[in-house]
């Protein structure tokens, strides 16, 4: 069974169109403010073992999934996503952002984050982006946040994984830079290391042809 973890203030519709995949269980990020709770939640509800794919925070719950039970995950795809524990000056920018979105103004403030997700402008998936986010809300926004901002380091987590894996990017990820899928690969050398051209940080929707087919490729590799 393949698992997929969206992205911070995402949910299925992240993925695009995967009728060309496996079935596939969509997790739920949006009920705890720790990556640890989510992980375990997670957990509670998947299958005794999966293939584990998650995009950006979805990439960091699935490290702490990896962590939590080792065991249960056969394949593991990392989408750009960071392995390393938040950085202060990423800290410092979580509490206001948390007081605006929690004080009504959710829409704004995503309206200002959303356009650095993709390599060139798309009205259409910046839409798509903002629907998903008012849905979820603020204090999903917020829980989601808290989360990140106390997120554990997970270099050490991968570099014991002996699994098939993927790394992948979007070639025009501002948000989580080559150097860090460098390192994830690096610390996986059995890993692929993928990048997708004329994407940002949501290959799926951006160029879902080419991160279908890494994904497929990724699925197809023997335990």
């Amino acid at each position: 069974m393949l698992l997929l973890i969206p992205g911070m203030m995402c949910d299925a519709r992240m993925w695009g169109d995967l009728s060309g995949l496996p079935p596939a269980l969509h997790a739920d990020i949006t009920g705890a403010d720790s990556v640890g709770a989510l992980a375990a939640a997670i957990l509670q509800q998947a299958p005794e073992s999966f293939d584990l794919a998650g995009l950006s925070m979805g990439g960091i719950v699935a490290m702490e999934v990896l962590r939590q039970a080792p065991q249960r995950v056969r394949r593991l795809a990392l989408l750009d996503t960071n392995p390393r524990a938040e950085v202060p000056a990423v800290q410092a920018l979580r509490a206001p952002q948390i007081a605006r979105a929690l004080a009504g103004d959710l829409a704004g403030l995503m309206r200002s984050i959303i356009p650095g997700y993709f390599a060139t402008p798309r009205p259409d998936l910046a839409a798509l982006c903002l629907d998903m986010a008012l849905d979820l809300g603020g204090k999903t926004f917020a829980r989601q946040s808290r989360a990140l901002h106390d997120r554990p380091d997970q270099t050490a987590t991968l570099a014991v994984f002996k699994g098939p894996a993927l790394v992948l990017m979007g070639a025009q990820d501002a948000l989580c830079p080559r150097d860090r899928h460098d390192q994830m690969h690096s610390l996986m050398p059995q890993s692929r290391l993928t990048i997708i051209a004329d994407a940002g940080h949501i290959p799926p929707l951006e160029n879902p042809q080419a991160t279908q087919a890494a994904l497929l490729n990724w699925l197809d590799q023997p335990c």
